[in-house]
């Protein structure tokens, strides 16, 4: 049975391969979230696994901020995702960009199969305008680019723990999740 800090680094592990086969995704088809747009961040239907924000969690606790934020999440009922932060400045909104779930990281840059069985780009208006997207398209439906499969990937974080990967919940349910697992687990310990 793997502790607390064996499935974060994991998890961390199937993020940074993630992130890699994305950048190579970015790199030949020419697709990009435009700076500061977090138009898919504002959604108030995101789901996503406990498990995929267990990194975030831990970062929190490590730092002492578990509770503030389990706190917050307690007494804000928005859907829309908590660390979001509008008002930051560079790519993208999210306020701990390092430690966002997978379902941030796949959303625009990864496929799924359609009922043909083939392979179908998952991605948002704004990407779908961009000048290269049919293009990029066409080589994603014929097998020959090679772009991140959503599924495989949420496949990954069951592998390291089905419990925390088998259901998905709106996201800041999914984020107090993750911080009451990993108080949790330290409760009883004196260890950090």
């Amino acid at each position: 049975m793997m502790t607390l800090e064996q499935k974060v680094a994991e998890v961390e592990r199937v993020f940074e391969k993630l992130d890699g086969e994305i950048a190579q995704f970015r790199g030949w088809s020419g697709l990009y979230c435009p700076s500061g747009c977090g138009k898919c961040c504002f959604k108030a239907d995101i789901e996503a696994t406990v498990i995929e924000f267990l990194p975030f969690a831990f970062h929190m606790y490590k730092n002492g901020k578990a509770l503030h934020w389990l706190e917050e999440l307690k007494k804000n009922d928005s859907p829309v995702c908590r660390i979001l932060n509008p008002q930051q400045a560079g790519q993208g909104l999210c306020s701990e960009y390092k430690y966002r779930g997978i379902i941030c990281r796949l959303f625009g840059y990864s496929s799924r199969k359609n009922k043909y069985g083939k392979a179908e780009l998952l991605t948002c208006e704004i990407i779908k305008n961009q000048e290269s997207y049919p293009a990029a398209a066409r080589t994603v439906e014929s097998g020959s680019g090679k772009v991140p499969v959503m599924h495989d990937y949420y496949l990954q974080l069951y592998a390291i723990d089905m419990d925390l990967a088998r259901n998905f919940y709106p996201v800041n349910k999914a984020l107090k999740m993750a911080l009451e697992t990993v108080l949790h687990y330290y409760a009883y310990r004196n260890e950090a």
